[in-house]
């Protein structure tokens, strides 16, 4: 089971292992406060698809696309992702504001 969360919120029980799925760390935030368990930024959009997207609703679909093409093309990443996924409870934590749009609820998407 692969839950979804924001890593500003404070972790629980319930977040199993709890995996960043960011290129970059977030912003304020020590380790400690995060409660990562795992940080797999290779998994995560490459620094082009990122800045291009820019979080804008309207490249969205666009972003779907070409993200699940980049996890494509990284094999190994993504079988370390769903090693991981399948040892238990999972919470892909991330950093977007926009909690609908947002790479990690594509990455679920692809994993499941």
């Amino acid at each position: 089971m692969i839950h979804l969360k924001r890593v500003y919120e404070a972790p629980c029980a319930e977040d199993g292992r709890r995996v960043l799925v960011e290129r970059l760390w977030p912003r304020g935030l020590t380790k400690q406060a995060a409660a990562v368990d795992l940080w797999l930024k290779d998994v995560s959009p490459s620094p082009e698809l990122r800045k291009w997207y820019g979080h804008e609703p309207a490249k969205w679909e666009e972003f779907c696309k070409r993200y699940r093409a980049e996890l494509d093309a990284n094999p190994d990443g993504v079988a370390q992702l769903r090693e991981v996924c399948a040892a238990g409870v999972v919470t892909f934590v991330f950093a977007a504001k926009d909690e609908q749009r947002n790479s990690a609820v594509v990455l679920k998407s692809y994993v499941d």
